[in-house]
């Protein structure tokens, strides 16, 4: 399954914004991080405030923040605000399709239900604790090898 690029800025922001209960971030600050322009952004971000899951916080030091439930949010709550659901069925074969493309559309099809229902069974708590220890390990690689290389001699 391939997400649009509004899709996983949003994921991406979302879980930049929970990263720290009540964090609020800049369209300005998350759009660096993933080099992409805050214009853009700022549409995937509106899209979420009217879903209710971020909230838009106004003056100085103002931003976004993450406003929904990350226990029972699921990645596919996100992704179906921006993909449409018709664009992932691939059983959309004629009457005069061959037992080839018919059999190739019922294993995509199958596809498709299980990438969706993978989606709809992780909340974006479980995301954050992988992005946490998935950092976690990231950084800790990086300070072996660190310690590695000033050990030497």
């Amino acid at each position: 399954m391939k997400l649009q690029t509004s899709t996983r800025l949003a994921i991406f922001a979302v879980l930049d914004l929970t990263e720290r209960e009540g964090r609020q971030l800049s369209v300005a600050d998350i759009g660096q991080k993933y080099g992409v322009s805050s214009h853009h952004l700022a549409k995937v971000m509106h899209v979420m405030g009217r879903a209710g899951l971020v909230r838009s916080v106004r003056g100085a030091g103002g931003g976004y923040q993450f406003i929904g439930n990350a226990k029972r949010t699921t990645l596919l709550d996100v992704v179906q605000l921006f993909e449409d659901a018709s664009t992932l069925d691939q059983g959309s074969w004629t009457a005069d399709s061959t037992p080839e493309e018919r059999a190739l559309g019922r294993i995509l099809g199958e596809i498709d239900n299980i990438a969706q229902a993978t989606l709809g069974s992780v909340t974006i708590a479980t995301m954050r604790k992988l992005v946490d220890r998935s950092g976690t390990s990231d950084r800790s690689r990086a300070e072996l090898s660190h310690r590695r290389n000033h050990t030497r001699g």
